[in-house]
């Protein structure tokens, strides 16, 4: 659906944001970033130290990581949308809190109407409650599902593969795939946004002094 909003002004509104106590700790605030245009974004849970200093997303070890993962999947971080549920970093990295996750609420809803994608992967169980919020995500990670006009697919976080090596191969699995659950994507949602077919016009009687006789067989 078409958008006056645009990134930048959802940027500078982050920036300048005091909706929640976060914004008293915060060093700089993390709007996300990535092409407007992209069929892909990825949403994490909230800014860590590193992120908190420059202002951008996944910067820090589990952003090198997640850039190893993209190229499983022939992309580069600047093929895709970065950002988080929260875009201030909790102290000591902690879990976001409800009224913080309620704070951003309406700026990732805003960046997510822009950018308008074919595919969110959510990255963590904060970012995949906003979509499945009874799901448990070693129940349904990998598995792409149709939320609205587009398709959700939860991943575990890079930062858990990196502290739990258990969840290397699932995480990397998942990203292997992304290229083929893109083109599924295209291909749903091109159907969806074709032109309705028109109903058949209903046929025209024929008038009774006009009635056609019965064609001989032989």
């Amino acid at each position: 659906m078409p958008t006056s909003d645009s990134l930048d002004q959802i940027a500078s509104e982050v920036a300048a944001c005091t909706r929640c106590a976060l914004h008293k700790t915060r060093t700089r605030a993390v709007p996300g970033e990535g092409p407007q245009n992209a069929e892909i974004m990825l949403i994490g849970e909230g800014p860590g130290f590193n992120e908190d200093q420059q202002g951008r997303p996944f910067v820090g070890q589990a952003g090198q990581f997640l850039e190893q993962l993209l190229a499983l999947a022939g992309l580069k971080r600047s093929d895709v949308w970065i950002g988080n549920v929260v875009k201030c970093r909790p102290p000591n990295n902690r879990d976001p809190m409800p009224e913080e996750l309620q704070a951003c609420h309406a700026y990732l809803e805003r960046q997510i109407a822009v950018i308008n994608p074919k595919i969110i992967v959510t990255l963590g169980r904060f970012s995949m409650g906003k979509f499945f919020p009874t799901a448990r995500i070693s129940a349904i990670h990998g598995q792409m599902r149709r939320v609205g006009d587009r398709f959700v697919i939860a991943m575990f976080h890079p930062a858990a593969a990196l502290h739990n090596p258990t969840y290397l191969p699932l995480i990397k699995q998942d990203f292997a795939q992304l290229p083929q659950l893109l083109e599924t994507a295209r291909r749903e949602l091109a159907k969806t946004s074709l032109p309705s077919t028109p109903e058949p016009s209903p046929p025209t009687p024929t008038p009774k002094d006009e009635t056609p006789k019965q064609m001989r067989l032989f």
